[in-house]
């Protein structure tokens, strides 16, 4: 799918030069390049410029195979060639899991930490139906439509790419969801290991996210968010970029209404993707769940006026001139039976 360098299988003591030029203070990925460029190996820069020692090296490989990971260096046959290809690939990546992963073809989705119940959902059977189709599934292990689509993607392969080092989980809610990849997928991660997941280090990690990807997937971005990192880095590098619509009315909806206004994909369901992609249509993986027909005349105008818009509680008692506490008792069955999505400020709206 992608056009890259010939990966070829380095020498070992090239290879090792590049993990020591790569760990080395002040080299970040474009330093690391020009450096090869300028001296023709790693190894020769290494004997020119001051780099960590082979000592170090081989501690933090030890500890990474312990962990049963592994070093994938650029320039070796493991390196993926859509990353390889980037001007600010990472010169190294911490691998722990399914390194064969890197080689499949691969989609991005990314999206709101704090995502609605309907839009987990959505990225889910998105992810189940894409990975069935023969996507690798690549995330970056936030919380909300991450999560949901690495948990959906687990059985078909899944990516993980972390800002910290590949032993650094964040959240700590997704420690479970961290160690299932680590056994069904692979986690990765250009930082060392120990390396605390700082703010400055998500766009980098977005970046990497975007170049593994045929494209990037945005479900529920706000105005300013790392998803809209994600999507323009996916721009800048050649990649589709897919975007979920939301209502205008929604804050998080903001950024991805304003990523289809300037020239993005909208999708309405995986076969959006797959048709851009040139795949064979699709029939969904998860079904919807089936909406229950109401049982009173109260629930019956309560569903009739609701949708995925969130609506202010009080503004649906007076257009269907119900109760307070008929709204209430309608409320709480629509929620039990996990139809109902409540919101801040005492919003709800239909999943």
């Amino acid at each position: 799918m992608f056009d890259g360098p010939l990966q070829l299988d380095l020498d070992p003591r090239e290879r090792r030069a590049r993990l020591r030029l790569a760990r080395s203070a002040r080299i970040g990925p474009v330093t690391f390049h020009e450096a090869l460029a300028h001296f023709g190996s790693a190894h020769t820069a290494c004997a020119r410029l001051a780099t960590v020692s082979d000592a170090t090296i081989a501690r933090e490989e030890e500890e990474l195979a312990n962990m049963g990971g592994r070093f994938v260096v650029i320039g070796e046959e493991a390196y993926p060639a859509a990353l390889a290809a980037l001007p600010d690939a990472p010169p190294v990546l911490s691998a722990i899991g399914d390194c064969g992963l890197l080689h499949r073809p691969t989609l991005a989705i990314v999206g709101a930490r704090e995502a609605s119940a309907a839009g987990c959902r959505f990225a889910a059977d998105l992810a189940a139906t894409l990975g069935a189709a023969g996507f690798v599934i690549a995330s970056g292990l936030a919380r909300g439509i991450d999560a949901a689509a690495h948990e959906a993607a687990l059985a078909t392969g899944t990516v993980a790419v972390l800002a910290g080092g590949a032993d650094q989980i964040y959240p700590p809610q997704n420690a479970g969801l961290h160690a299932a990849i680590a056994r069904q997928g692979l986690i990765l991660s250009e930082a060392s290991l120990g390396t605390p997941p700082v703010a400055r280090a998500f766009p980098r990690r977005n970046r990497i996210v975007s170049g593994l990807s045929a494209g990037v997937i945005v479900i529920e971005a706000a105005a300013r968010s790392g998803s809209l990192i994600t999507a323009q880095r996916a721009a800048e590098q050649g990649r589709e970029v897919f975007v979920v619509p939301g209502s205008p009315m929604d804050p998080r909806h903001a950024g991805s209404n304003s990523l289809i206004r300037d020239g993005a994909i909208l999708v309405r369901d995986a076969n959006d993707i797959l048709s851009v992609l040139g795949r064979p249509q699709v029939a969904p993986q998860v079904a919807e769940k089936p909406v229950k027909k109401p049982q009173d005349t109260a629930t019956a105008r309560v569903v009739s006026a609701l949708g995925p818009t969130p609506t202010a509680v009080d503004e649906l008692v007076r257009r269907c001139q119900v109760s307070a506490a008929s709204m209430a008792e309608v409320l709480m069955a629509l929620e039990l039976e996990g139809r109902l999505e409540r919101h801040r400020g005492n919003r709800v709206s239909l999943m």
